[in-house]
């Protein structure tokens, strides 16, 4: 599966777009539907050794292999705890599946390019090269994640 890659570009050519939904930590984050392969309740993870403190692991997706990353950890807030409602976000790239850990998932956003304000330099101390925009909600903002960035400062 070739997933595409989000950028303000192709995000303000669309007429809406989709954010899966999720929370890390307090922070409600968004991330284009279109990257997203499945929402999975597998927290049975083999460690890796002498793996990056972010990568938690690997398991196994229907025979293929797909390594674990702590979005907590990435974005710079204290490692993931894992209970009931913690949910691995599959996502694709460059070939490679790769689950983002996040505490508990919420709901899908429909929103017009043009409700996406630019991205503040930080949110409640996640470095601002993570996001692509935000989007005000009634009660709190939603951050939107550029997953290609994530993925490429995990090493």
């Amino acid at each position: 599966m070739n997933a595409t890659t989000t950028t303000k570009d192709n995000l303000i050519s669309s007429d809406q777009v989709q954010f899966s939904t999720f929370y890390v930590g307090e922070v409600l984050l968004g991330v284009d539907i279109r990257l997203v392969q499945e929402i999975n309740r597998q927290l049975d993870i083999t460690p890796v050794p002498n793996a990056p403190g972010h990568v938690r692991g690997v398991i196994n997706l229907r025979g293929e292999v797909a390594t674990v990353i702590d979005l907590r950890t990435v974005l710079g807030l204290p490692p993931a705890e894992q209970d009931r409602d913690t949910r691995n976000l599959i996502v694709h790239s460059q070939g490679e599946a790769i689950g983002l850990m996040v505490d508990r998932i919420s709901d899908i956003l429909t929103i017009r390019p043009d409700q996406i304000s630019d991205s503040p330099s930080n949110v409640d101390g996640i470095d601002g090269k993570f996001f692509l925009g935000v989007h005000a909600l009634q009660d709190t903002i939603c951050v939107l994640l550029d997953v290609e960035q994530v993925l490429a400062d995990r090493d």
